[in-house]
């Protein structure tokens, strides 16, 4: 359920690191537990985050949720389609980016969870 090619943190968002850059969006535990994504506000290119710092929001029909930054860098792009269609976030979370970040540090990401990590802290039981 959980790609294994990703980092995950205890607050929900994914990281796909390749290289020099983190490809960040959250998880399918997440999006389930917010219901129907309505609004999805993202940093603007170019802001500099620290890992834990707050990026975004994320609105449901349920709740207003922000989202961490799993790793510190750059914003280098910033996946402007959710702003039409956020529910793209419901449908595919896993390959459903928010952002992209040039790392500030690649090697931060290994204290990140992985995926079966992941899902035993959700408590989720394996479909594989």
């Amino acid at each position: 359920m959980y790609p294994a090619d990703l980092k995950y943190t205890k607050e929900h968002e994914w990281v796909r690191i390749d290289g020099d850059t983190g490809t960040i969006g959250i998880t399918d535990f997440a999006q389930q537990q917010l219901g129907d994504v309505v609004y999805v506000d993202l940093p603007e290119v170019g802001a500099t985050l620290t890992a834990g710092q707050v990026f975004g929001s994320i609105e449901s029909v349920k709740a207003v949720s922000e989202l961490f930054a799993p790793v510190g860098g750059e914003v280098t792009e910033v996946n402007t389609g959710l702003k039409n269609k956020p529910e793209q976030v419901n449908a595919k979370p896993h390959d459903t980016w928010m952002i992209k970040m040039r790392l500030a540090d690649p090697g931060e990401a290994s204290s990140l969870l992985d995926s079966a990590s992941y899902q035993s802290l959700t408590g989720e039981q394996s479909t594989t």
